[in-house]
C-alpha cells in the first residue's frame, strides 16, 4: 500500500467535510515523525492556519474527531498541531514483507521510464595511462546510476568517451621513439607507457625543445601519418586491453567506447552552424562563442591554428549522441572542477537553437586523495586502482582467514569483500564531497561499510539454512515489536529511496539505507529469537529475514556491489 498516498487523499476529503471550500487546495506534507511513539506518519497542519484563523492544534483535533480510518491503520490523533496517524502494526508488517519477497529483485522497480532513454556518460579514461583512485568516482557513480535507471524501466546507454585526442598523446609517441620499445612495453604493459609520459614530462622540465617533438607528433597524428596512427592505435588497444580487466573486476560495462577522436571528422559540423547562426565570433586569430552576456568566459572552438578544443568535440558528441540515440536525458559524469567547462557547453547548445540542452545534465563528483595524500598524474605522485583493489583483496582474505579459517570459496569472498569495500567508500559519501580513502575504514566490519552491510546479508542466510521447511502461514502480530517495526520502515522506504536517486542523482542515498537497514535488522537479532517455539510467529520472523536479505542483495546490487551468502 501507498501509505502516504492513503493518508493524503483522506486528510484532503476530512477537510472539506470539516471546513469545506474554504480549505481547498491545502497542500498536505505526508511527513515520518522522528519517533516512531509520536506515529508512523504525520500531517501538519500548520499551512491551514492563516486560512481558517485557528491554531494548528484546534485545527488537527477538530480533523482527528470523528475521522474513520483506513483500512491498514489502527488510529489518528492530534499531537501538537499534526495529525498522526498509527499503522496496524500487523497489516503493515505483512503488506511490506510480502511485497518485498513477491518481488524480490525487482522490488522498488516500476516503469516510470518506459519509453525513455537516458545517455551516461562515465569513467571517460585516457588512453595509455593507468586508472588511478582519481576514476573510481567517474566509474561507480555512472555505473551505479545506470543500474538504477534500469530499475526503473529507462533505457540507458553507457558510453566511456575516450580521452585519445590531444597533445599529451603526441608526447607519448615521442616519448616511446626515444626511449621505449616495442618489446619493453607489451612487457610491461600500461606501467611501461605511464613511466614514458612520465619521463617525457621530467626530461621537457630540463629541455623545454622537448615540447616541440610532442607537438610534431601530435600534428603527425592529426594528420594520420602512418608512423604516427601505427604506434597511436596500438596504444590505445594495448589501454583497452587493460582498461577490460579493470572494468571486469569492478563490473562495469558500457555500450559505446567512442571518444574525442571519433568526433574529429564531425566538428565541421559544429564550426559551420556556429557560423552560420552568427555565434562565431573572431578573437585575437581564434573563433570564438561571446558568452560575458551569461557571465562566462568565451567559449573557444577554433585555436589560432585552426585546431579543435575539447568544446567543440563535446558539442560535436552532443550532436551526434541526440540523432543516434535521440535521448531524453544525457548525464555527464565528471568531476566538479569541470563545472565552467559543462556550462559553457550547455549555453552553446542553446543559443544553437536545440531545446534539448537543457536536457543535458553535469553530474559532478568530488576529488579523491589516499590516506591523506592527495594525486597529481603528471609528476607521478598517484595511487593506482587496481593497486589499492588488489590490496583491498588481500587484506579481506587475511581477516576472512582469521575469522572463517574454514570457509568455502575464500578468494571469491575475499574479491567481492575488497571490491566491495572500495566502491561501497566512495559511494557513501554524497558524491559533491571530497573523499580521504583508508583502508582500515573502508575494510571495518563494523560502523557504516560495505563488510558490515555484507556480513548482514550472510547473518540472514545462516538464519534461513536453519529454518524448517514445512511452516504454517506467517502470523504477522509477531512483528508488531517496536525492533520488528524499524526493519519494516526500512523495508517499505526502499522504493522511495531509489525514486529519490532518480530526483538528485545521488547513489550514497542507497549506501547509506543499507547501513539504516542492516543496523535495524541487527539490533532485532540481538533482542529478538528468530526460531522459537510458535511455529507462526517463526514464519513471520523468517520471512522478514528473508525480505531484508532480499532487499540488501538488490540495494547493493544498483551500486555495483556484490552480496556473498556466506562469510
Amino acid at each position: 500500500m501507498d501509505y502516504k498516498a492513503v493518508i493524503a487523499q483522506s486528510v484532503q476529503q476530512r477537510i472539506m467535510e470539516v471546513f469545506g471550500a474554504d480549505a481547498a487546495g491545502f497542500p498536505e506534507t505526508v511527513e515520518i515523525p522522528p519517533d516512531s511513539k509520536m506515529g508512523d506518519f504525520a500531517v501538519p497542519c500548520f499551512p491551514l492556519a492563516k486560512t481558517l484563523r485557528m491554531g494548528p492544534p484546534v485545527i488537527a483535533q477538530k480533523l482527528a474527531d470523528g475521522m474513520e480510518v483506513s483500512a491498514g491503520f489502527a488510529r489518528v490523533e492530534n499531537v501538537g498541531g499534526y495529525l498522526n496517524f498509527f499503522l496496524d502494526r500487523a497489516a503493515f508488517a505483512g503488506d511490506t514483507v510480502s511485497a518485498v519477497l513477491e518481488q524480490g529483485d525487482r522490488y522498488g522497480s516500476s516503469d516510470i521510464g518506459k519509453g525513455k532513454t537516458i545517455l551516461i556518460d562515465y569513467s571517460s579514461i585516457n588512453i595509455a595511462k593507468r586508472f588511478h583512485m582519481g576514476h573510481l568516482s567517474t566509474t561507480m557513480i555512472g555505473h551505479a546510476l545506470r543500474r538504477v535507471f534500469e530499475h526503473l524501466g529507462y533505457t540507458c546507454v553507457g558510453i566511456n568517451h575516450l580521452g585519445d585526442w590531444g597533445t599529451q598523446f603526441g608526447k607519448i609517441v615521442a616519448a616511446y621513439r626515444l626511449w621505449g620499445s616495442k618489446e619493453e612495453v607489451e612487457r610491461g604493459g600500461i606501467e611501461a607507457v605511464t613511466e614514458l609520459y612520465v619521463k617525457f614530462t621530467v626530461e621537457a622540465e630540463k629541455d623545454p625543445a622537448l615540447e616541440n617533438e610532442g607537438r610534431l607528433w601530435s600534428k603527425k597524428i592529426e594528420d594520420g601519418d602512418p608512423e604516427a596512427i601505427a604506434i597511436f592505435d596500438w596504444l590505445k588497444e594495448l589501454t583497452l586491453r587493460y582498461a577490460d580487466e579493470m572494468y571486469k573486476l569492478l563490473g562495469v560495462t558500457f555500450d559505446s567506447y567512442a571518444g574525442e577522436s571519433f568526433y574529429i571528422d564531425k566538428t565541421s559540423r559544429v564550426v559551420d552552424e556556429l557560423r552560420e547562426k552568427g555565434l562565431l565570433v573572431e578573437s585575437d586569430g581564434a573563433w570564438i562563442v561571446d558568452l560575458e552576456e551569461d557571465g562566462m568566459p568565451p567559449c573557444i572552438i577554433l585555436r589560432r591554428d585552426g585546431a579543435t578544443l575539447y568544446h567543440t568535440r563535446d558539442i560535436a558528441a552532443a550532436l551526434y549522441r541526440k540523432d543516434t540515440y535521440d535521448f531524453d536525458e544525457c548525464l555527464y559524469v565528471v568531476a566538479y572542477q569541470q563545472d565552467l567547462h559543462f556550462r559553457q557547453l550547455f549555453r552553446v547548445i542553446e543559443k544553437m537553437g536545440y531545446d534539448w540542452a537543457k536536457n543535458l545534465k553535469h553530474i559532478a563528483f568530488g576529488m579523491v586523495s589516499f590516506e591523506g595524500e592527495a594525486m597529481k598524474t603528471r609528476t607521478g605522485h598517484v595511487v593506482h586502482l587496481e593497486e589499492v583493489l588488489e590490496q583491498a583483496i588481500t587484506k579481506a582474505r587475511a581477516v576472512i582467514e582469521e575469522k572463517s579459517p574454514h570457509l568455502e570459496n575464500k578468494d571469491e569472498i575475499a574479491r567481492q569483500v575488497g571490491v566491495g569495500s572500495v566502491v561501497f567508500f566512495d559511494l557513501y559519501n554524497n558524491r559533491i564531497k571530497d573523499i580521504d580513502f583508508w583502508f582500515d575504514r573502508a575494510l571495518a566490519f563494523e560502523g557504516e561499510t560495505c563488510p558490515y552491510v555484507q556480513y548482514t546479508h550472510a547473518r540472514g542466510n545462516s538464519v534461513l539454512v536453519k529454518a524448517p521447511e514445512d511452516l504454517p502461514a506467517p502470523d504477522w502480530s509477531a512483528l508488531e515489536d517496536d525492533e520488528a517495526q524499524a526493519v519494516v520502515r526500512e523495508l517499505y522506504r526502499i522504493p522511495e529511496i531509489i525514486a529519490e536517486v532518480r530526483e538528485r542523482y545521488e547513489p550514497s542515498l542507497i549506501a547509506r539505507h543499507c547501513v539504516d537497514l542492516a543496523q535495524a535488522y541487527n539490533h532485532y537479532y540481538y533482542e529478538h529469537r528468530i526460531l522459537g517455539e510458535d511455529a507462526a510467529g517463526s514464519a513471520a520472523r523468517l520471512a522478514l529475514t528473508r525480505a531484508v536479505k532480499s532487499a540488501l542483495k538488490t540495494c547493493l546490487y544498483l551500486i555495483g556491489i556484490e552480496a556473498p551468502e556466506r562469510m
